[in-house]
């Protein structure tokens, strides 16, 4: 049976911008002159830019505030975002489900304009677009508060909605809200109890029935 609203993270679920915002996060901390550890990035996937700019600051010595921080990170990142490409399978189910009549939303830890970038550099863009930021909500991920703002405004009961995920963060969130969550992670990681995994796109369409 088909939900009635799929709402997708964006940042490696629907669109393939993780290796982006690493190199970003590394350039930004380079600049500063922090060498950071190999393991950074898995270390704070799926979370927004304040709390990853508090274990910078906390653990790693960065001596910027963060305002200039988030600058510098974002220089890098906007220059390159509009090479960003879709995470494969993910559109193909964006637009099947589309489609279908399928209710959807973007929801997403990261800010307002990395989540506009991202959107119109694999073409859906659109008016009438549901989409969330970091900065319309005063909890990010992984509170439920992204999730339940999503279905304030499609109007669509959380229990009768998918969630899209790749990180635990998300996840998390998803679950949260009350909202059936398909964690669908880069690597083969496990999830968050009560999390639907799927290591493949075709996994992704049997579990919204669209196979």
């Amino acid at each position: 049976m088909i939900a009635k609203a799929v709402y997708w993270d964006m940042d490696g679920t629907l669109i393939d911008s993780e290796p982006l915002h690493e190199q970003s996060l590394i350039a930004a901390l380079r600049s500063a002159g922090v060498e950071p550890p190999s393991d950074l990035h898995a270390r704070v996937v799926g979370q927004a830019a304040q709390p990853v700019y508090e274990v910078l600051r906390d653990q790693f010595g960065l001596n910027l505030e963060f305002a200039e921080w988030i600058n510098r990170k974002y220089d890098h990142y906007m220059k390159h975002a509009p090479n960003l490409l879709p995470r494969e399978g993910a559109i193909e189910i964006f637009r099947d489900l589309k489609a279908r009549g399928v209710v959807q939303a973007i929801v997403s830890n990261s800010d307002r304009m990395v989540v506009d970038v991202n959107l119109r550099a694999v073409g859906i863009h659109e008016p009438a677009m549901r989409t969330i930021s970091r900065n319309d909500v005063r909890n990010g991920k992984p509170d439920a508060e992204p999730y339940l703002r999503a279905a304030w405004l499609t109007g669509i009961d959380p229990a009768d909605t998918f969630v899209m995920e790749d990180s635990v963060t998300g996840a998390q969130a998803g679950l949260a809200a009350g909202m059936k969550t398909i964690f669908w992670p880069q690597d083969k990681i496990d999830g968050p109890a009560g999390a639907l995994v799927a290591h493949s796109a075709e996994e992704v369409r049997a579990l919204l029935g669209l196979a």
